[in-house]
């Protein structure tokens, strides 16, 4: 993941654009507020990659908190969402000593490869939580609705293209361990990346 989330960060746009979240934004809003959330809420984000999520949700929050451990994907989420404070760090160990109506961590949750991890994970997700606050975690993939698959698509910016194969599965149903392969056709200008 070093690759996407650092030297390929300044693709993010192209790879995963912010179209494709806002039905999914929408959903976490709704979730989030049917949970019920005060009036002028506050909302910390683990794993907050390129922004995407936020772009759509802090329009519902009085304060937006974004953090992520690639200072190259909080660039690219700064371009989007300037009006947020951003936070370099890493999910398991941030300590921000505030709280928040609400934490999210969307699927940079999927990252946490042993259950040490997810646990430290999901104790920042705690101490960052108002008394009554809100945490949701949104992993691509549970053991109890995983499917293998496959995906692609491909995207024109300005001057820029990207093609991409996208490949998920489980090589052994017995763990708790899910991979996805990525491959990349990029283009700039017209020389290919």
């Amino acid at each position: 993941m070093q690759k996407m989330y650092h030297e390929l960060a300044a693709w993010w746009p192209l790879i995963s654009p912010l179209e494709d979240y806002a039905e999914e934004a929408a959903f976490f809003w709704q979730t989030l507020a049917s949970a019920g959330l005060p009036g002028s809420p506050s909302l910390l984000e683990l794993g907050c990659g390129g922004g995407s999520n936020a772009f759509y949700l802090k329009k519902n929050f009085a304060r937006v908190t974004l953090s992520d451990m690639s200072p190259q994907m909080l660039a690219v989420s700064r371009s989007r969402n300037p009006e947020c404070e951003h936070v370099e760090g890493d999910m398991r160990t941030l300590r921000l000593n505030r709280e928040f109506d609400a934490v999210f961590i969307h699927d940079a949750i999927d990252h946490m490869i042993t259950a040490g991890d997810l646990q430290q994970a999901m104790q920042t997700a705690f101490v960052h939580c108002k008394a009554g606050g809100l945490a949701l975690l949104v992993p691509d993939h549970v053991r109890e609705t995983f499917a293998p698959s496959t995906s692609h698509d491909g995207y024109d910016g300005e001057g820029r293209a990207i093609r991409y194969l996208e490949w998920t599965y489980d090589p052994d149903e017995a763990d708790t361990f899910y991979y996805t392969d990525f491959a990349y056709l990029l283009r700039d200008g017209d020389r290919p990346v």
